[in-house]
């Protein structure tokens, strides 16, 4: 297997890839938008909201807290997760950087 040489990338670069590495599966985006539409913390509802199975559930969740995106708080027997508003914060400055780039900038390539 070959090298992906990742050291060589500023470590903004690294957070940023995978923040939106977690966002690549629409399982993943259905989860942060149940998380997002709920005022508080929530704690096993999530499964209750999608078509998919606990185990496929707890999966994807613990990609989007490796990532940083959510975070859990055990609570008895249960975890409860909420948004990390501070990841989201991140890509929000991110993807507005370069939309106000691409306005300022008028691209007429292509």
């Amino acid at each position: 297997m070959g090298l992906t040489k990742t050291e060589e990338f500023k470590k903004t670069h690294l957070d940023l890839a995978a923040l939106t590495k977690a966002l690549g599966h629409p399982a993943r985006i259905a989860i942060l938008q149940v998380l997002i539409k709920s005022k508080s913390c929530i704690c096993g509802d999530i499964v209750d909201e999608l078509p998919l199975s606990q185990s496929t559930v707890s999966q994807h969740l613990k990609e989007l807290k490796n990532a940083g995106l959510i975070k859990g708080d055990i609570e008895g027997n249960t975890i409860c997760y909420c948004i990390d508003e501070k990841a989201l914060h991140k890509l929000q400055n991110y993807f507005g950087n370069i939309s106000a780039r691409l306005e300022k900038k008028k691209n007429n390539c292509c």
